[in-house]
């Protein structure tokens, strides 16, 4: 008998595991949502890059895994709009990787060297092959690696449409539904509780981002590593036409045209807590990065601002797997960065585990194992 699952999170992992487990036949899924709409945190703040090559400084299992999700892009993007009929226009234009200061061009070196060894698709080029590229780059770039593997996507739209696809297949979501205990017998989860009903399955995965370490167990706290929010801020300028035609990246920051115009650009990386202010100092330095590859964006006016919260694990990896205090509950969080990047392969390999019990070595690398085995030396 297939089980009946609880997802807790309506981010791009909760939303993406669902759709998985029901191609794979799971009938009862029920999402929990604890603000009032669907989606919003993380995955709706994020640029919607995908790129595991740009910031890759070696071929370790999180590459690996990245690169395994990245490459189900195209056939991700294709189903959804066959399921739905939202384009999460998936754009294969590829990346580059500019290099402005000496440091810059050491650091490019060297990711050309190890990834051309590895047999990866890389490009050099110089400094006069990136204007020609992109003509609105600062005359002050020296040279760039080109990944034209590394994409991007509509993240918002990807999240309409997995929204779209859980509604269209009877996959219920409950908004402002905040858990705040998981309900456990003998050992085995058998559901949750928010502040006013109690949800009842056979497997619950908490796909909390963020928020993770908040789930309790009758008011104590979940054996689990801690995950950190990582605020990110971002900003978008607005042009008339699309002036780049591929994702910039510098050492310092990144530009990501869309097809609307607009170009976004990011981010920060501050440990503050639970707050998602958008601050005069995020919005100077994300600014300041921007017109480091682009001056010409200072004639421009910033059209939108925000932040987000990325789950950060204490060894900055994914969180993914069994928890094994717990019969049947499992975990799919800290996907820092890289979740709307690691979103199908997440969900395939969760829903692998939870319908057939079939394990993947990435739950093995990211399990919550780990963590009980390094305190344990």
């Amino acid at each position: 008998m297939k089980p009946e699952v609880l997802i807790i999170g309506t981010g791009v992992i909760g939303l993406s595991l669902a759709r998985s487990l029901r191609k794979r036949g799971i009938r009862k899924i029920t999402i929990l949502e604890g603000g009032e709409a669907v989606g919003r945190e993380a995955s709706f703040a994020a640029a919607g890059i995908l790129a595991p090559q740009a910031e890759a400084d070696r071929a370790d299992e999180i590459f690996r895994f990245c690169n395994d999700s990245n490459k189900l892009y195209p056939q991700f993007a294709a189903e959804l709009f066959d399921e739905t009929g939202i384009d999460i226009e998936l754009d294969r234009s590829g990346t580059l990787y500019l290099a402005f200061e000496e440091t810059d061009v050491e650091e490019i070196r060297k990711r050309f060297k190890w990834q051309k060894k590895a047999g990866l698709t890389v490009e050099r080029l110089s400094a006069e092959e990136v204007r020609k590229a992109e003509p609105f780059v600062s005359p002050g770039v020296r040279e760039a690696l080109y990944f034209p593997n590394d994409w991007q996507v509509e993240n918002r739209r990807l999240m309409a449409a997995l929204e779209r696809f859980s509604r269209l297949n009877d996959i219920r979501i409950v908004t402002g539904a905040m858990v705040k205990n998981l309900l456990v017998e003998n050992g085995k989860i058998i559901g949750a509780e928010t502040n006013g009903e109690k949800f009842f399955a056979e497997a619950v995965v908490l796909a909390t981002g963020a928020w993770t370490s908040l789930i309790k167990i009758a008011e104590n706290a979940l054996p689990l590593v801690k995950i950190a929010p990582i605020r990110g801020q971002m900003l978008s300028f607005k042009t008339v036409k699309r002036l780049f035609f591929r994702v910039v990246y510098s050492p310092r920051g990144y530009l990501v045209p869309r097809r609307d115009g607009r170009i976004l650009a990011g981010a920060t990386v501050e440990n503050t807590g639970f707050d998602k202010s958008v601050t005069a100092e995020g919005v100077n330095f994300v600014s300041q990065a921007a017109f480091e590859i682009a001056p010409n964006l200072v004639k421009l006016e910033i059209s939108d601002k925000w932040a987000g919260l990325r789950p950060f694990a204490a060894d900055g990896l994914p969180v993914l797997g069994a928890v094994p205090e717990i019969k049947n509950l499992f975990v799919a969080t800290a996907h820092y960065r890289n979740g709307i990047l690691l979103a199908p392969k997440t969900g395939e390999i969760l829903a692998d585990i939870i319908v057939d019990n079939r394990k993947s070595e990435y739950l093995e690398a990211f399990g919550p194992r780990r963590f009980a085995a390094a305190k344990a030396s």
